[in-house]
């Protein structure tokens, strides 16, 4: 089971750290991934993060204004957005891939998934 948590209304400019808690399963034996899905539009990759949090893969869009991470002993996974923009309002999800050597782009790799959280940027 995946929780996402950590949305809320901010500012352009503004900052936001979404927090994902699994609990289950054995955390570390999956890589982890954030995407988003604004109304409308289909669901896109934000960022993903290996097993062992030594690698971490980027949407362009993103890149350089959010970062992923993992803590295994809390079974968490973490997506600190800085520089928020008006399109990074989205419902952000967080996802469990098991298959192993892989940080997928794609949702329909991912296993297990949270039940969003909101993300409101304002201008």
């Amino acid at each position: 089971q995946l929780q996402a948590s950590g949305g809320g209304l901010v500012q352009a400019g503004g900052s936001l750290r979404l927090s994902c808690a699994a609990s289950g399963r054995t955390f570390s034996n999956y890589a982890m991934g954030w995407f988003r899905q604004a109304p409308g539009k289909e669901r896109e990759f934000v960022a993903a993060i290996c097993r062992s949090g030594g690698t971490t893969n980027y949407a362009d869009s993103v890149k350089g204004r959010f970062t992923i991470s993992r803590d295994n002993a809390k079974n968490a996974v973490y997506l600190q957005m800085n520089s928020l923009k008006t399109e990074d309002t989205a419902v952000y999800y967080c996802a469990a891939d098991r298959t192993i050597g892989r940080m997928a782009t794609t949702p329909r790799s991912y296993d297990y998934w949270g039940q969003g959280t909101q993300v409101t940027v304002s201008s």
